[in-house]
């Protein structure tokens, strides 16, 4: 009999522990206690095969219900404090001190499991709280699928779609720029192909049905400062109902190795969820451009991408447009030219477009200039863009307050007063020549700061500014955009 017990001293079953003494059902409990504190903490959906081999109980005769832990995460801390405060009261040693230790060890234990236990009644109450999707019959969980999806096309919960969709957020024009059609000096023909393919589709959708279907593709191409992007600001501003995206290549370029196409794959998929959109791409020669041999695969794959989103199998890219600008679109993929329907040329302006440049770059300011002056600028600055008549402009601007800092002398002049303009006062001053009646010797230092009058816009601003800037457009640029354009293109 001694024998017995003693093997079964030695064996790990409850059946060995509850049949000895009450000594051994203690000893017993603390076993048991060392297996639970291998369970990971707070983990609220373990199971029996959790459990290290030699430590799996039996649920007919185990004290500590494991089994019953993958239904009801609570079992187990629950289970676990129920029965070492009764095994309290089984450990009776021979030795007084060595049970107080073996009492308070217990204890502890079960203020241990009694806190996890409230730890993962919180969690449960969280869980039941959060509704869950009702999922079809025949199709997967989002569990399911967001682990089968390697491509993060999972459901819109899925976390990496979630972070590479907020990079794009900043992508979206949401202050619109105060810039409109009657803005853009000339170039009529690309004015009316944007409003074919943005304005008209979201006015009057009946008129594309069937097999009239608006623009999907326009690129804008021609010298540097023609007005390209400043069109994109003008089809942002009038296209009221549409989301617009301006993208670059920085929001499309990750370091990370699989991210740019993902970028790109979402970008249009955001695109649709906000349809009708536009994707305005300014130069779109850095992102796509000619492939060949000695590119790297990442760029490759960028280009990829976006043939397959412009125009793949599969892909339903209705009411939205791509419109992109670039400066040398010789250099341009053909098979993304090819997804580009309509390639317009941007030209320099003409000579009344860039006399009517001119008014737009002087806005409100005082000048004394006339329309035979603004033709005569007009016909001065042939091959200039309208970004370098935006420069002349804006130094003819600062001739004025060149002769403030430069003079000499300052008269007295009459003119609106700084507090009230409605007020006429005739105490400013003006400078002047040495020469003039009335003219005082002082430098713009002494004027007070609201007695001074600065000097019209003349003629002669304008043409000094005129001789000091130079063209930016050489003409061996022009004749290769001349060239792209009696191949591939149409004239703006």
């Amino acid at each position: 009999r001694k024998r017995k017990c003693s093997d079964q001293r030695r064996d790990e079953s409850p059946e060995g522990a509850w049949n000895c003494g009450s000594f051994e059902k203690g000893r017993w409990l603390l076993r048991r206690l060392e297996v639970l504190e291998q369970v990971r903490e707070g983990e609220p959906s373990l199971g029996v095969r959790e459990l290290p081999a030699r430590a799996r109980l039996r649920q007919h005769r185990a004290r500590f219900d494991v089994a019953a832990v993958g239904s009801s995460a609570l079992v187990l801390p629950q289970g676990a404090a129920s029965d070492l405060r009764h095994g309290i009261h089984l450990v009776q040693p021979p030795d007084e001190a060595q049970g107080d230790k073996a009492k308070q060890s217990i204890r502890a234990k079960c203020t241990e499991y009694l806190d996890r236990a409230e730890k993962l009644k919180e969690y449960l109450k969280k869980k039941e709280k959060t509704p869950q999707k009702p999922v079809k019959e025949g199709q997967p969980s989002p569990a399911e699928d967001k682990g089968n999806d390697s491509d993060g096309e999972g459901e819109s919960d899925d976390p990496e779609k979630k972070k590479l969709q907020n990079q794009l957020q900043g992508a979206i024009v949401i202050e619109r720029p105060n810039v409109k059609w009657s803005d853009v000096a000339g170039l009529e023909g690309a004015k009316e192909a944007l409003k074919e393919a943005v304005i008209l589709p979201i006015k009057f959708p009946h008129l594309f049905t069937g097999k009239r279907t608006p623009w999907r593709g326009i690129l804008l191409f021609g010298p540097p400062g023609t007005g390209k992007s400043y069109l994109a600001k003008a089809v942002a501003t009038e296209a009221n109902n549409s989301t617009f995206f301006s993208i670059s290549s920085s929001d499309l370029v990750s370091k990370w190795l699989g991210e740019s196409e993902k970028l790109v794959k979402n970008l249009f998929q955001l695109a649709r969820e906000n349809k009708p959109s536009i994707i305005f791409i300014d130069e779109i020669d850095s992102l796509c451009g000619s492939r060949s041999e000695n590119e790297s695969e990442a760029a490759r794959r960028i280009k990829t991408e976006f043939l397959v989103q412009m125009q793949g199998v599969g892909v339903d890219n209705d009411g939205i447009l791509v419109l992109g600008a670039t400066n040398i679109p010789w250099v341009l993929d053909s098979a993304i030219r090819r997804r580009f329907e309509k390639r317009i040329y941007i030209p320099l302006p003409e000579a009344h477009a860039r006399a009517a440049m001119f008014k737009l770059h002087l806005g409100a300011t005082q000048n004394s200039l006339t329309e035979a002056d603004f033709r005569d600028l007009g016909k001065k600055t042939d091959g200039y863009s309208g970004a370098d008549i935006s420069v002349i402009v804006r130094d003819a601007l600062m001739q004025p307050v060149r002769k403030v800092q430069s003079a000499t002398h300052f008269k007295k002049a009459r003119g609106p007063s700084r507090a009230d303009p409605n007020k006429i006062v005739d105490d400013l001053l003006t400078p002047c020549s040495p020469g003039d009646p009335g003219a005082i010797e002082m430098t713009w230092m002494d004027v007070p700061g609201d007695k001074l009058l600065e000097p019209v816009v003349c003629m002669s601003d304008m043409l000094r500014s005129l001789s000091n800037t130079k063209p930016t457009v050489n003409e061996h640029d022009l004749l290769k955009l001349k060239k792209f354009t009696e191949d591939f293109g149409q004239e703006g």
